[in-house]
């Protein structure tokens, strides 16, 4: 963080900042006003909403995420890799507010998606600055953005509530995998609370040791890379490794191993062999998969989920199940022996 932050002042300015400064930069007090206007608005809304969560915690949670901005940052910057902080604030407050599900899953948010929101901002003026739009001109359109992006999402949240039978239940088309997550996390964190599902009597409890483990893991290999510089050792980054385990869940084993393959395809077979290529395709090429993959959705959500007509049974969609274990009988558990 310091050698960043050192070179980050230090460094001679590149011919893209000597373009931007042909605009005005946002006034310091913009962002300020900002975040202190939405910042009142956060607790006002815990309060008359009565979501177990006082003024203290909210201002908690934004101190969290304000506070862990910066070096998640960094680290998103250099390896493209995000850790989250949804496991640090669902056990401080499922510590300080045992038995509040709603509290725990709104500090959360507060905590967590506002950190991310932040970066994901950042990167969009980093776009814009290569872009040579207007800083201001940014500014108001990541604002007017998110507001309408905000409503649009709770108006089809509430639309698909009250429209799709059994939704995030037994509806195909809408299984729901991340808030089944979401709701497992505030049942775990909230209302068990980490105090009884990982305190010491907890058959859990040797899961805490892992939070030393991810501190103290990175250190050896910094020191080794020392000792042997430019040698396979480079390729070890430790956060990245971890943080690649934390879309599981509701990401599934073979998620990871598709992930695998594209990924060793471009960035290994195209990169190394086939290099005029992955430079001037691969990141459009990406941008496709991405756009072509929102678009499918979106399609097959008005053909197929809107009409309440089933998916087309083929080779990649078979009509009986892909995993023969799925009919095994179960075992039932032995019943426990008389007292």
């Amino acid at each position: 963080l310091v050698a960043q932050w050192k070179q980050s002042r230090e460094h001679s300015e590149d011919i893209h900042h000597k373009l931007m400064q042909a605009y005005p930069e946002v006034p310091d007090w913009w962002y300020g006003a900002l975040f202190i206007f939405m910042s009142i608005i956060a607790v006002i809304t815990c309060e008359i909403w009565d979501y177990k969560l006082p003024w203290w915690g909210v201002l908690l949670a934004i101190a969290m995420s304000a506070f862990f901005a910066l070096p998640v940052g960094l680290i998103q910057a250099v390896t493209n890799q995000q850790p989250g902080l949804n496991i640090i604030t669902e056990y401080v407050i499922g510590y300080m507010l045992p038995g509040h599900a709603i509290a725990n899953v709104t500090f959360k948010t507060l905590g967590y998606i506002s950190m991310a929101q932040a970066l994901t901002f950042t990167g969009d003026l980093k776009l814009g600055h290569y872009m040579k739009i207007p800083p201001r001109a940014m500014f108001w359109a990541q604002l007017m953005g998110t507001f309408i992006a905000g409503l649009t999402n709770l108006l089809t949240a509430n639309w698909l509530l009250a429209s799709q039978k059994g939704i995030c239940e037994d509806n195909k088309q809408f299984g729901c995998p991340s808030a089944n997550t979401f709701y497992s996390a505030s049942v775990i964190w909230g209302v068990i609370a980490p105090d009884r599902m990982f305190g010491p009597t907890s058959i859990y409890n040797a899961v805490n040791y892992f939070f030393i483990l991810g501190f103290l893991l990175p250190i050896p290999f910094y020191y080794l890379k020392k000792f042997w510089p430019n040698s396979a050792l480079e390729f070890i980054h430790i956060p990245v490794l971890l943080a690649a385990t934390g879309m599981m869940p509701p990401a599934q084993a073979y998620h990871y191993t598709n992930w695998l393959a594209v990924g060793f395809l471009f960035q290994f077979f195209a990169r190394r062999y086939h290099p005029d290529w992955h430079l001037r395709y691969t990141y459009i090429l990406s941008a496709a998969f991405d756009s072509g993959t929102a678009f499918m959705v979106l399609f097959s959500f008005l053909i197929f989920t809107l009409r309440d007509v089933d998916m087309p049974y083929w080779w990649g969609n078979p009509e009986d199940s892909m995993c023969p274990l799925e009919s095994a009988p179960y075992i039932p558990l032995a019943p426990p022996p008389a007292a």
